[in-house]
């Protein structure tokens, strides 16, 4: 406990009674004290509830000798002296003797476990293509490297590759998105992780290097999340990249990045473009970022919603999950848009389309949802209002300028994690969610159900490359295809007690239709979308 918690006067001998105090706790007493986690049971094994004791007898001793309250007066994400070490410093071992990770803490290992326990528990889908397809092992002899967010959700797909017979070494694809228990509960189960939250671009490069060259390491799969694992193996190892026998990508960012290297005679490898499947767009894209953008904004603000107006830019599948939301909390929703259709969507659903410069000086808060670059620039917020919130929702971090806000004239102060006000020299400021990178995923967390949907379609994805015959994919970006969509959905039916009507041979025969499927050409779009009301 801090000084400023338990008084400013407080004196080193009360700390150390209250120390005393917590270690004569029961299991149960202290965990919920502590951990305030009340998802748990007070089963939770002897091994946890040890390390919570432990480190907040750490930080108490930590607290007690501080020079001053000041040294608490904002929240740092750390918890504890030891997190200000960068992980590359240390030399962690875990219950096995291996070194082939880097994490924050491996000692946060069996806090992860139960994470990742929480987490499958949400992803049915996934969890039956594992039990349908372990005994098979269709990934035998794969060497895959993941470059994604490093989530409780992501163990289970990492676990998943891994009852298939697969190899991996994983990185992450955000600086700000790993979760740092998980990281450690998959290397203490020998997974070569690299990954912590908080890491600096050069440490963000250096961990996917770790991951791509290794002694003995050849990989023959990618499986990417913005594009930044296959364009470092292209840049820096040209001859492994080409031994790859295919690439998996689930962003906009990434798909766009290989449709630029097909177009220009680059891509030596065959890729699927996992994000533009149906059920990586409509459920991923649209239903999860519905609900994540809601709670990434409480978290992070304490906001409320009702009354505010609130620019949305672009109406794609993830601006119209967030405009859903936020109408559906009284929120006066705008929407900015390059492409007609999609502002004409905009318009029939009920929304106001807008040119940013029109209303940057009366909106509160502010979200990107393009995946484009310079979307909101130094000049778009010199305009903005004191206290716009600015965030962004789309994968890439180049959304939002925030390289032209690191200037001598403005102020960067340290809200809590991920929350920095900008303060301008007449005082104006404006709150800034992630230093502009993926907010959701920053701040808040998402559905794991919606996350079992895109995972056993990146599994499928995988097997279905690694697998191909020579000659069914060229050196060219393809899509999954339309049965493997329909097998992921049909593997999540179940946790809905749904029940699929059957076509007779007769209707079948006037359909034109396989009693099986595909039930719907490639051309057919999905495009219904109902709105909170």
């Amino acid at each position: 406990m801090s000084k400023k918690m338990l008084g400013k006067n407080a004196s080193d001998n009360s700390i150390d009674e209250f120390s005393e105090k917590v270690k004569t706790m029961s299991d149960e007493e202290a965990f919920r004290m502590r951990a305030g986690r009340k998802r748990h049971s007070i089963q939770l094994d002897k091994r946890i509830t040890q390390q919570l004791l432990t480190q907040d007898r750490r930080s108490s001793n930590a607290s007690s000798t501080g020079d001053s309250v000041d040294s608490f007066s904002s929240y740092t994400g750390s918890s504890s002296g030891e997190d200000d070490i960068n992980p590359r410093d240390k030399q962690q071992t875990n219950s096995k003797g291996n070194r082939d990770f880097c994490v924050r803490n491996i000692d946060n290992a069996a806090f992860g476990r139960r994470e990742i326990e929480i987490a499958e528990q949400e992803m049915p889908g996934l969890v039956a293509l594992r039990r349908r397809a372990e005994g098979d092992k269709p990934l035998v002899g794969a060497k895959i490297i993941g470059c994604t967010h490093i989530t409780a959700q992501t163990a289970v797909l990492i676990e998943t590759l891994s009852s298939l017979g697969a190899t991996i070494r994983w990185a992450a694809c955000n600086i700000y998105s790993t979760q740092n228990e998980v990281a450690a509960a998959l290397a203490e189960a020998g997974f070569p992780i690299y990954a912590w939250k908080g890491e600096t671009e050069e440490d963000f490069w250096w961990c996917i290097d770790k991951c791509i060259n290794a002694e003995g390491w050849q990989p023959n799969m990618i499986l990417d999340d913005g594009g930044d694992a296959t364009h470092l193996m292209l840049k820096r190892y040209p001859a492994m990249f080409n031994m790859v026998k295919g690439i998996v990508e689930e962003s906009v960012t990434g798909v766009h990045r290989l449709y630029q290297l097909s177009k220009s005679g680059k891509l030596t490898v065959p890729a699927m473009n996992v994000n533009d499947s149906v059920t990586k767009t409509k459920f991923d894209n649209l239903y999860s970022c519905r609900e994540s953008i809601l709670d990434a904004l409480k978290r992070t603000t304490d906001v409320m919603f009702g009354g505010k107006q609130i620019l949305v830019c672009g109406y794609g599948e993830v601006g119209k999950g967030c405009a859903s939301a936020l109408k559906g909390l009284g929120v006066n929703v705008l929407v900015t848009e390059i492409d007609p259709i999609c502002a004409l969507q905009a318009c029939m659903d009920g929304f106001r389309v807008v040119r940013l410069d029109e209303v940057v000086k009366q909106i509160d808060i502010l979200i990107t949802c393009t995946g484009n670059k310079n979307v909101v620039t130094r000049n778009h917020m010199d305009k903005m209002k004191s206290g716009c919130i600015v965030c962004n929702m789309g994968h890439s971090n180049t959304e939002i300028d925030v390289g032209s806000l690191r200037t001598p004239d403005l102020t960067w102060e340290k809200v809590r994690s991920q929350v920095d006000h900008i303060i301008w020299p007449d005082g104006k400021r404006i709150i800034l969610l992630a230093e502009g990178r993926l907010v959701n995923l920053s701040c808040s967390s998402v559905p794991s159900f919606v996350v079992s949907i895109t995972s056993a379609t990146q599994a499928l994805a995988l097997i279905e490359l690694f697998n191909a015959p020579p000659g069914r994919y060229k050196q060219d970006v393809y899509l999954l295809p339309k049965k493997m969509d329909e097998y992921v959905a049909s593997l999540h039916l179940p946790s809905f007690d749904a029940h699929l009507t059957e076509l007779s041979d007769e209707q079948a025969k006037y359909l034109g239709l396989n009693k099986t499927g595909p039930f719907k050409p490639n051309y057919y779009r999905y495009d219904h979308f109902l709105f909170i009301s």
